[in-house]
């Protein structure tokens, strides 16, 4: 007995260095999933609520006749000016989607948030009363997934079908990404012609990408709901963050006419979110200027991904009097650098040539990509 070890959590002679940091590493993880749920719960009601408020007004309204279908278009830029994020047309249209599909969300949490709605909306929560099953399914889609994956949801209109995906995103633990996956690969039309359904979902779940609180709290809504910097969102390395920053006083410094517009600027293209690391406008050449750095190597995803965004300048930032975008890719690694310019949709020999006479020279970029990377 005098050498048996304590079994009992006291603080024997077990306890060592090893043990306490597994421990507190336990606590971590817990308290760090659980704060990542609660702000993942919170947007997704919040967003949920704004399209019950829309809905509400939608049907009743006391001037709505007054703005018919430009409701979203005045009430987003009423928002905006109230500094409230994520209050986009798109993005309110989203919301009310939201509500319209999973009303029975708000019944679920209405017993909690009594007393706290405005007194025109006290009873648009009343919209049915729904089964102890769907109100159970309910909260498992708001305490178990991400404001995105709902969006995912919400964009089937087909209903068993969409019920499908619930089902098996909760079942699999799917991230946004591998749900996003599912339903491009058409898991649910493959699934409705598989007679071995079993082990169709045990092949489609084996490498499946899990929802872990890291990526949840990392979705490029949760900074925006909590007013954070877009380039927290991103997880730069810190070689590419120091060299960014150095990259921007360098430009600036050239005296070319280079303005600072946005770092990590956030864009939108088929409803993913992309971040250009480098916006500057240049006022002698009178167009944007998209900087790109990859601590990389050189390929041609990356000059693709550039011109991407060049293209979506073009088509969305690009007005009267501007010349046409621009982008710059520098890649470097140990050994070398790379400079490219993009100057997609730019047809005009002459163009290119102003253009290039006023950006930086390759040889500098190359020499401040070489001098920086082995500091």
């Amino acid at each position: 007995m005098g050498n048996k070890k304590r079994e009992d959590g006291g603080a024997g002679n077990d306890l060592t260095l090893d043990s306490l940091a597994r421990a507190i590493q336990e606590v971590d993880g817990h308290f760090s999933e659980r704060a990542a749920r609660a702000v993942n719960i919170n947007l997704t009601l919040r967003n949920l609520y704004m399209g019950m408020y829309i809905s509400e007004y939608i049907l009743k309204g006391a001037d709505r006749a007054e703005y018919g279908e430009n409701v979203l278009t005045e009430l987003s830029g009423r928002l905006e000016a109230m500094n409230i994020a994520g209050a986009g047309k798109r993005q309110l249209y989203n919301y009310l989607g939201l509500y319209r599909t999973y009303p029975e969300i708000v019944q679920t949490m209405s017993a909690q948030l009594e007393g706290w709605f405005p007194r025109q909306f006290v009873n648009a929560q009343k919209v049915r009363t729904p089964s102890a099953q769907l109100l159970a399914h309910s909260t498992a889609l708001v305490e178990n997934l991400s404001y995105s994956h709902l969006e995912l949801l919400v964009g089937i209109d087909d209903t068993f079908k969409r019920r499908f995906y619930e089902t098996e995103v909760l079942k699999g633990n799917w991230s946004v990404r591998e749900l996003k996956r599912q339903i491009s690969s058409l898991y649910y039309e493959r699934s409705a012609l598989s007679i071995h359904k079993e082990k169709l979902s045990e092949t489609a779940n084996s490498g499946a990408a899990r929802n872990m609180p890291t990526l949840a709290i990392r979705d490029p809504y949760v900074f925006e709901f909590l007013g954070l910097r877009p380039k927290d969102a991103v997880g730069e390395t810190e070689l590419e963050d120091t060299l960014l920053d150095r990259l921007q006083g360098f430009l600036l410094e050239l005296g070319r006419g280079f303005c600072f517009e946005a770092r990590q600027k956030r864009i939108m293209i088929g409803g993913e979110y992309f971040f250009v690391d480098m916006v500057f406008y240049h006022r002698i050449l009178k167009c944007h200027i998209l900087i790109e750095l990859k601590a990389d190597e050189f390929n041609h995803a990356h000059i693709g991904q550039l011109n991407t965004y060049v293209n979506w300048y073009q088509k969305n930032e690009k007005t009267d009097g501007d010349n046409p975008p621009i982008g710059i890719l520098l890649c470097t690694n140990k050994n070398n650098a790379l400079v490219e310019y993009a100057l997609a949709g730019m047809d005009n020999a002459l163009f290119v040539s102003k253009y290039k006479l006023e950006l930086p020279k390759m040889e500098d970029l190359q020499k401040f990509l070489e001098k920086h990377n082995k500091d």
